[in-house]
C-alpha cells in the first residue's frame, strides 16, 4: 500500500474505486495533471510505477469498481503522457484489450472507452496492437449488450481511421486474420468484417485484390444472409472488387475460379446469379488462363443454363464464350475431363442442359476428334441411353454425336450393333424413337450404308420375334420417309441393274423374318412374280393377327404417292400379269369385311380391261377374261415366262425363296413350341389339382359318407383319357 501512495495520492487512489463515475472522472483528471508534472520533471521510473499500480491493484482487482476505475486511470495516464505515451504503450495496452473480455458489460464499455482515448493519443504507434484490438473488437461488435456495441462501433471508426493513414500496417499479417473469421454466421461480426474489407480495399496503398482468393469465398457466403442489409453491403464490395479485377492487368483466375465454381451450385439464387456473372467475366478477361479450369467451370455453369431465374441463364452466354476459345491439349485442355462432365449433365432432369451437353461432345469431336475417341468407352454407353431420352431435340443430337463417331467404320458397327441391341432390351424405344433414330442415321450416315448393317444384324439375330419386329419397322420406314426415297428408287431397278439387285439381295436376307416384309420388298423392286410365289408359300400358320394388321397397313399404303409407279402400272394388264396376280393374292387373304378388303378390290376393279400401249394403241388385256382363265393362260399356255428361268439379272429367286422358307419355317417352330410349352404348363396345374384331390379324399376316407362325393371330385379333376388333338392357339384343357 504505501508504494501505491507514494505513486498514487491517497485521494486519487481512494475516489478511481469509487462507485460514482463523477469521483473516478475526477481522480482520473487529477492522476493526468499529477502525470504531467512527472513529465515535466523527467522521473520516468514513478511514471512505470503509477501504471503497474493501476493495472495490480485495479485492472486485476476482482472488484468492478477498481477495474473500471483502473481502466480511467491507464487511459488518463496516457493523455498525461501526450507525445512520451509510445514508450509506455507495451505496459498500458494489454490490460486494456484483457478488459475486452471481462464479464461485467460496464467495464468492456469502460475498456472500449479507454482504449479510444489512448488511440487518439498515440494515432500511428497504436498499430503495433492491431492485431490484437482487431480480434478484441470482432468479438465486442456482436456483444449482448447496445451499450458496448454502440463503444466498440466509435473504437472501430476510428482504429479505421489510423490505419488508412499509416504506412505501418501490415496486410500480410492481417489476412490471415481476416480469412479467419470469414465465415463467421453472427450478422454483427459479417457486417464488421465487411466494413473493413470495404475500408481496406479504399486505401490506394494497400493491395486488398491480390489477396481476394483468401477471403472471396466468405464474401458469397455472406450473399445468403437472413439480413437483406449485409447481403447488399457483401455484393457492393464483390461489386468494386468485380470493377478492379476488369481494370487490372494480372489477376489470379485460377484460386477464384475454385471458389467461383462451387458457389456457382448454391441452392441460393442471389450467390448463383453473382457466381455465375464472374465466372462470366472471368472467361471473357483471362479464358487462356482458366485452361486448367475448363472443365469446373464447364460442370457449374451446364445446370445453370436451365435455371429457373432467367437471369441466371447468362450462363448461356457464358458457355457459347467458353466454347468458342481455341485451345490444344498440348495447352493444358483436358478433353477426357470436358467429355466426363459433359457425360454427367446429359442425366440432367433439365432438356436445356442435356442439349447444351451434347454439344460440346459435338464440339469435342470436331476440334479433338483423335482425344475425343481415346475415351469413347466413357461416354459410348451413356450416349446410347441418350437414345432414350424423352425429349426428340436431344435424340436428334445424340444422333448426330453418333454419326460424328460413326464416320470410322469399325465405330460405325458398333453403333448399329449397340443400336439393335438397345431396341432388343427396349422395346418401348423401337415404338416410340425407331422411326425418327433410323431416319435422322439415314440421313446422317447413308441410307444404304444403314440398311445393309441393320439386315446383316437382323440376319443372324436368335430373338426371332425381335427379328421380326424390328424388319416390320424398318421396312415401313423404308416404305414411308422421305429420306429413303433414292433407296426406293434403286430397289425399283433391283431386275435392271446391279446396284439394286445387291441391296435387294443384301435386304432380303433379314425381311424373310416378316412375309409382309418380303412382299412390301417385292413391291418396290417390281419382283411381282416373286411377290406372287411368297404369297402361295405361305401357310395356315402364318395367316395370323399381326400378318393382317400388317397386310391391312400395306394396302392402304398401296394408295399413297410412294406406290403411284405400281398403280400406273395397272393402266397395262397384260405387261404386268403378276403383279394383278399378286394383289389378288393379297385380296384372297383378306377378311371380305375389312376395310382393307373393300380398298384393295376397289383398286383391282378400275383395272383397264384393254391395255394402253406407249404407240397409242389399245389392245384388249388378258385381264378382259376371267382372272382364273387369264391365269391359267398365263401358267401353262407360256411356261417360259412363267419361269424365267428362276432367275433374273443375277437374283436367283428360287433360292430366295428357300431362303425365306427356311426362316419361316424357324418362325413356325418356335410359334408350336411356345404352344407346347403353354400346354405343358397348363397340364401341370390340372395335375396338381387332380393329386390335391385325391389327398383330400384320402384323409376323408373313415368317414363312409363322403367317399362317393370324394370319387366324384376325382372324376370331375381328371383330365379325358381320349380328346381330339387341336390346332395351334386351340388347345382346350
Amino acid at each position: 500500500m504505501s508504494d501505491a501512495l507514494s505513486a498514487i495520492p491517497a485521494a486519487v487512489h481512494r475516489n478511481l474505486s469509487d462507485k460514482l463515475y463523477e469521483k473516478r472522472k475526477n481522480a482520473a483528471l487529477d492522476l493526468e495533471n499529477a502525470v504531467k508534472a512527472l513529465i515535466t520533471s523527467g522521473d520516468h521510473d514513478k511514471i512505470s510505477k503509477v501504471i503497474d499500480v493501476l493495472i495490480k491493484d485495479f485492472a486485476k482487482s476482482p472488484q468492478a469498481n477498481h477495474r473500471k476505475g483502473g481502466l480511467i486511470g491507464l487511459a488518463a495516464v496516457t493523455v498525461g503522457l501526450a507525445s512520451e505515451a509510445a514508450q509506455y504503450l507495451e505496459q498500458i495496452v494489454p490490460p486494456v484489450i484483457k478488459a475486452f473480455g471481462d464479464q461485467d458489460s460496464r467495464v468492456r464499455y469502460y475498456a472500449c472507452e479507454a482504449l479510444y482515448n489512448i488511440a487518439k493519443v498515440v494515432r500511428g504507434e497504436f498499430i503495433f496492437f492491431f492485431n490484437d484490438i482487431f480480434d478484441a473488437l470482432c468479438k465486442l461488435s456482436a456483444d449482448s449488450d447496445a451499450n458496448v456495441q454502440s463503444a466498440a462501433h466509435l473504437l472501430d471508426r476510428l482504429v479505421k481511421d489510423i490505419v488508412t493513414e499509416s504506412d505501418q500496417f501490415s496486410i500480410e499479417e492481417f489476412i490471415p486474420l481476416l480469412k479467419e473469421r470469414m465465415n463467421v454466421l453472427n450478422p454483427y461480426v459479417r457486417q464488421f468484417l465487411v466494413g473493413w474489407i470495404t475500408v481496406l480495399d479504399s486505401v490506394p496503398d494497400i493491395d486488398m485484390l491480390g489477396f481476394l482468393p483468401d477471403f472471396l469465398d466468405g464474401l458469397f457466403n455472406m450473399l445468403s444472409d437472413s439480413s437483406h442489409e449485409i447481403r447488399q453491403q457483401a455484393d457492393s464490395a464483390l461489386s468494386e472488387f468485380l470493377q478492379e479485377i476488369k481494370n487490372s492487368p494480372s489477376v489470379d483466375y485460377g484460386r477464384m475460379a475454385e471458389i467461383l465454381v462451387q458457389r456457382a451450385s448454391s441452392p441460393d439464387e442471389f450467390t448463383r446469379l453473382t457466381a455465375i456473372t464472374w465466372i462470366n467475366e472471368f472467361v471473357k478477361l483471362g479464358g487462356d488462363q482458366l485452361v486448367r479450369y475448363y472443365a469446373d467451370i464447364l460442370g457449374a455453369i451446364l445446370p445453370c443454363i436451365s435455371d429457373k431465374e432467367e437471369k441466371i441463364r447468362v450462363a448461356r452466354e457464358t458457355n457459347e464464350e467458353l466454347r468458342s476459345i481455341h485451345v490444344e491439349p498440348s495447352d493444358g485442355f483436358d478433353v477426357g475431363a470436358i467429355l466426363s462432365v459433359a457425360r454427367r449433365q446429359l442425366s440432367s432432369d433439365h432438356e436445356a442442359t442435356r442439349i447444351e451437353a451434347l454439344n460440346w461432345i459435338s464440339t469435342l469431336l470436331n476440334k479433338h476428334r483423335t482425344e475425343v475417341l481415346c475415351f469413347l468407352n466413357d461416354i459410348f454407353d451413356t450416349l446410347l441411353k441418350a437414345l432414350s431420352d424423352s425429349s426428340d431435340d436431344v435424340v436428334l443430337l445424340v444422333l448426330e454425336v453418333h454419326a460424328g463417331v460413326a464416320k470410322d467404320p469399325q465405330y460405325f458397327r458398333q453403333l448399329i450393333v449397340f443400336l439393335v441391341h438397345n431396341f432388343r432390351a427396349d422395346n418401348s424405344l423401337l415404338e416410340r424413337r425407331g422411326a425418327l433414330i433410323v431416319r435422322r442415321l439415314c440421313v446422317l450416315l447413308d441410307a444404304e450404308r444403314v440398311y445393309r448393317e441393320l439386315s446383316t444384324i437382323l440376319e443372324g439375330e436368335d430373338n426371332l420375334d425381335f427379328a421380326s419386329t424390328m424388319v416390320q419397322a424398318l421396312n415401313l420406314i423404308l416404305i414411308t420417309s422421305p429420306e429413303l426415297s433414292k433407296l426406293r428408287d434403286l430397289l425399283k431397278g433391283s431386275l435392271v441393274n446391279r446396284e439394286g439387285k445387291e441391296l435387294f439381295v443384301a435386304l432380303y436376307a433379314s425381311w424373310c423374318h416378316s412375309p409382309m416384309a418380303i412382299i412390301s420388298l417385292c413391291l418396290l423392286a417390281q419382283a411381282y412374280q416373286h411377290a406372287s410365289v411368297v404369297i402361295q408359300s405361305l401357310v395356315e400358320e402364318d395367316i395370323n393377327v399381326k400378318f393382317l394388321v400388317q397386310l391391312d397397313k400395306l394396302i392402304r399404303l398401296l394408295e399413297t404417292p410412294i406406290f403411284t409407279y405400281l398403280r400406273l402400272q395397272l393402266l397395262e394388264p397384260g405387261r404386268y400379269t403378276w403383279l394383278l396376280k399378286t394383289l389378288y393374292g393379297l385380296l384372297m387373304l383378306l377378311p371380305q369385311q375389312s376395310a382393307a378388303f373393300k380398298i384393295l378390290r376397289t383398286r383391282l376393279k378400275t383395272v383397264p380391261a384393254y391395255s394402253f400401249s406407249g404407240g397409242g394403241q389399245i389392245s384388249r388385256a388378258s385381264s378382259g377374261v376371267p382372272f382364273s382363265q387369264y391365269m391359267h393362260q398365263r401358267e401353262d399356255g407360256n411356261a417360259e415366262e412363267n419361269n424365267i428361268n428362276n432367275s433374273h439379272q443375277g437374283i436367283n429367286f428360287a433360292a430366295r425363296l428357300q431362303q425365306f422358307e427356311n426362316v419361316q419355317n424357324q418362325h413356325r417352330g418356335q410359334a408350336r413350341n411356345k404352344v407346347n410349352y403353354s400346354y405343358s404348363t397348363s397340364s401341370s396345374s390340372a395335375s396338381k389339382e387332380v393329386r390335391r384331390s385325391e389327398e383330400q379324399q384320402q384323409q376323408q376316407q373313415h368317414k363312409p359318407q363322403a367317399s362317393s362325393a370324394s370319387s366324384s371330385v376325382v372324376d370331375i379333376n381328371r383330365p379325358p383319357s381320349r380328346s381330339p388333338r387341336k390346332g395351334p392357339g386351340q388347345l382346350q384343357l
